[in-house]
């Protein structure tokens, strides 16, 4: 513990013990969370990094058409899917309230011949779709040719 010694205006003098136990306590449990919050964000920071749109390569090969790293995205939506090959935006609505699958791999394999080496496609769902939903915008994506799939979430719509 530690100890102040002095004395007031009166002339007396004062003794005051200071009790540093729960200030040590309330710091070991600060740079605890500390540490293990650092760990936590490094972590999350690593999968954010590692991009839902593919790594970009420094050389572009002389077979590789231009513009081979635009990203691919295919948004699922009530309405039906939409279709986003770079700045290009195509809209399959629902057909009689069935979405259109042949149409988007109608579309996607004529991306996949204009970008060949183009591998990885990005499906963004809105949180009302249904997960089987989901699995077959992957598998249509998947019998196109695209290997490399990531899934976000569309929000609402």
């Amino acid at each position: 513990m530690a100890q102040i010694d002095g004395s007031d205006k009166s002339g007396r003098s004062r003794n005051v013990d200071l009790n540093l136990v729960p200030l040590i306590d309330l710091m070991s449990v600060l740079i605890t969370f500390l540490l293990i919050t650092a760990v936590w964000t490094q972590v999350s920071m690593l999968q954010i990094g590692s991009s839902i749109y593919g790594k970009k390569s420094e050389t572009i090969s002389p077979e590789m058409p231009p513009r081979a790293d635009l990203v691919l995205k295919v948004d699922v939506k009530e309405t039906g899917y939409i279709l986003t090959a770079g700045k290009q935006i195509i809209s399959l609505p629902k057909k009689d309230n069935e979405f259109d699958d042949s149409g988007l791999i109608a579309q996607l394999q004529r991306v996949k011949e204009l970008y060949p080496e183009k591998v990885d496609a990005v499906v963004s769902v809105a949180d009302t779709i249904t997960y089987e939903r989901l699995i077959k915008a992957m598998d249509n994506c998947l019998s196109s040719g695209f290997t490399s799939i990531s899934v976000a979430t569309g929000g609402p719509n």
